[in-house]
């Protein structure tokens, strides 16, 4: 296929990288062009503007946040957009803005589709992610070839763009908040001179197996918080909009409340940059302990 693909940070260079290998024409665009020359080396196309990349049979985005996508994918944009043109946002993002999307490429004959993935760059590399799609299935069957390049399987959940929005966001929540209570554990664990990575050796062999107990709790053991594979500012971005998403339909998430406090109180001891599971660090500061 011949596609664009706007954001090159680590999870959007992987994924390119994947699409390329699989055969696909890719031209990319990024607000820093430097991060695009590797992938020019691999074989994309670098283009100069956000325009040139909205074109061909699809386009991909992986912008950081709102206001990135925002910047970037505006009305103008849209406007000048070949018509039937399928964009695919794969960033984490509000339900809000995700609504203001669909709405805006319907009115001008565009297809949208919101394909957010579960997964960190390392997962992105191996073409392993885990993607949430949802708009109109004629529009996701067109670009169902590329989800199989970049992902180990798509989960369909409806025609509203927004509601894979809020899945992911729901997970993201449930990921801040085993990262908490792993850091918690391990800050009640150190007070009575218990190693954590006996107890994590406990638990993840029976009641908590999986890739974050086992991941984020060795991070957590062995206070190894960077280099980071999901930076505490990012997760402190999504907490924020599962709370904001909550808030619209009145839905209350109190332990999201405890989470976002926490990463507030990474990134001000100056740890926004570090890993996820620096939320260990900060359960320990508190315990008089780091």
């Amino acid at each position: 296929m011949d596609i664009g693909f706007i954001g090159l940070g680590e999870m959007g260079g992987a994924m390119v990288a994947n699409l390329l290998k699989a055969g696909h024409s890719v031209r990319v665009w990024n607000r820093t062009p430097e991060k695009a020359q590797a992938l020019a080396a691999a074989g994309a196309r670098v283009v100069a503007t956000p325009a040139e990349a909205f074109a061909g049979d699809a386009v991909l985005s992986m912008l950081a946040d709102d206001t990135a996508l925002r910047t970037v994918i505006d009305a103008a944009l849209l406007e000048h957009a070949p018509r039937g043109l399928v964009h695919v946002n794969m960033a984490t993002i509000s339900v809000a803005l995700a609504e203001t999307l669909a709405r805006e490429h319907a009115e001008r004959g565009l297809h949208y589709v919101a394909a957010p993935v579960l997964g960190r760059p390392d997962v992105a590399a191996a073409a392993k992610l885990t993607i949430v799609a949802a708009g109109a299935a004629e529009a996701i069957d067109r670009v169902q070839p590329l989800f199989d390049a970049i992902g180990q399987k798509t989960w369909r959940i409806g025609a509203l763009p927004q509601q894979a929005n809020v899945m992911k966001l729901a997970a993201n929540f449930m990921l801040a908040s085993a990262v908490e209570t792993l850091g918690e554990a391990s800050a009640l664990l150190g007070g009575h001179g218990v190693a954590m990575r006996d107890f994590l050796d406990v638990i993840t062999s029976g009641i908590f197996p999986g890739p974050v107990y086992a991941g984020y709790g060795g991070m957590i053991a062995e206070e190894r918080y960077e280099p980071a594979l999901f930076k505490a500012r990012l997760g402190l971005k999504d907490v924020r909009l599962a709370l904001a998403a909550a808030e619209a339909v009145s839905t209350p998430l109190p332990v999201a409340s405890v989470v976002r406090d926490s990463l507030i109180e990474a990134l001000a001891h100056g740890d926004g940059e570090c890993d996820f599971a620096v939320l260990g660090k900060v359960a320990a500061r508190r315990a008089g302990r780091a």
